[in-house]
């Protein structure tokens, strides 16, 4: 990171992280997918959805990166990726700001949703926003107390996905839910995957993830329940009287099966590339399974 300029754009982008972003669009192509599906697909409100998203997201990062290092939970013994605060990038106060101006950016474009599918909207709204500062921030941090696995999952996978299809079907859908299930797990995979890298240093800060708290071995366990669990998914719904399209992610089946394998192999800095590999399986995962619904 010597190469990049304190409080340059590239220093900005590093913070904004872009490659969790599919973490974010994922969820919105899914539900979109599942509204098409049904005739119910709208262009503006997706759009909508996807922009809100990626603002959550983007915000949550900003937050993450100020609260780690107010915490002193990112310090120079850090594996992963540069965080613009810790290595001095970016100033502290600067990140806090732009924390702001992301999810308030976030809520006007919630206004829009609102107005189009009503109060639900404003509280799945409300709701992310508390959820992306309280994951590092707050008095009772959620990723600091074994919450963050959770909490992905819910607002990554179940809320994401069915709060996409509410905004353009304005309308409760099942089959949205049953779709958000996979998606949530291969988020929450993602995070397993950092969770894990970070275990030893993350013990040291005081920072008790799920990962700390379970140890090495059932976080290992718990990462290949997470894979498998997305393909058992469609392959329910299909048995359940689905189409064969749902089917289109299990060709994705060897790769997870082999970042399964890869994770007990590695350790440490080591993981970074099967952590941008497990995001890349979410993304086409959700590609194949969005086109699984349109089909």
């Amino acid at each position: 990171m010597s190469s990049v300029v304190p409080g340059s754009p590239r220093a900005w982008i590093l913070a904004a992280r872009p490659k969790t972003l599919p973490a974010a669009i994922v969820p919105v192509m899914v539900g979109t997918s599942v509204a098409y599906a049904h005739g119910e697909a709208a262009l503006l409100p997706a759009f909508a959805a996807l922009l809100g998203a990626l603002l959550i997201q983007i915000g949550t990062n900003f937050a993450n990166d100020y609260f780690d290092f107010a915490s002193g939970a990112d310090t120079a013994k850090r594996l992963g990726p540069t965080r613009a605060v810790q290595a001095g990038l970016l100033h502290a106060n600067a990140v806090k700001g732009a924390t702001a101006l992301s999810f308030g950016l976030a809520g006007l474009v919630g206004l829009y949703l609102v107005a189009v599918a009503g109060w639900p909207i404003a509280v799945i709204g409300v709701l992310s926003i508390l959820s992306g500062l309280a994951y590092t921030g707050g008095p009772y941090p959620l990723g600091y107390h074994a919450l963050g696995d959770l909490f992905v999952f819910l607002f990554f996978g179940l809320i994401a996905v069915t709060g996409t299809h509410y905004v353009q079907a304005v309308t409760f859908s099942f089959e949205a839910l049953t779709a958000s299930v996979p998606i949530g797990l291969l988020a929450t995979a993602i995070l397993v995957v950092n969770n894990y890298r970070d275990l030893k240093t993350d013990a040291e800060a005081g920072k008790n993830t799920l990962a700390v708290r379970i140890g090495r071995r059932a976080t290992r366990a718990f990462y290949l329940a997470l894979l498998l669990g997305a393909y058992a998914v469609p392959v329910g719904q299909v048995l359940a009287g689905g189409r064969i399209a749902l089917l289109l992610p299990l060709v994705t089946l060897p790769l997870a099966l082999l970042l399964a394998r890869g994770l007990g192999h590695r350790e440490g800095a080591q993981l970074n590339p099967l952590l941008a590999r497990t995001a890349a399986l979410m993304a086409s995962y959700g590609l194949l399974y969005a086109i699984g619904w349109v089909l």
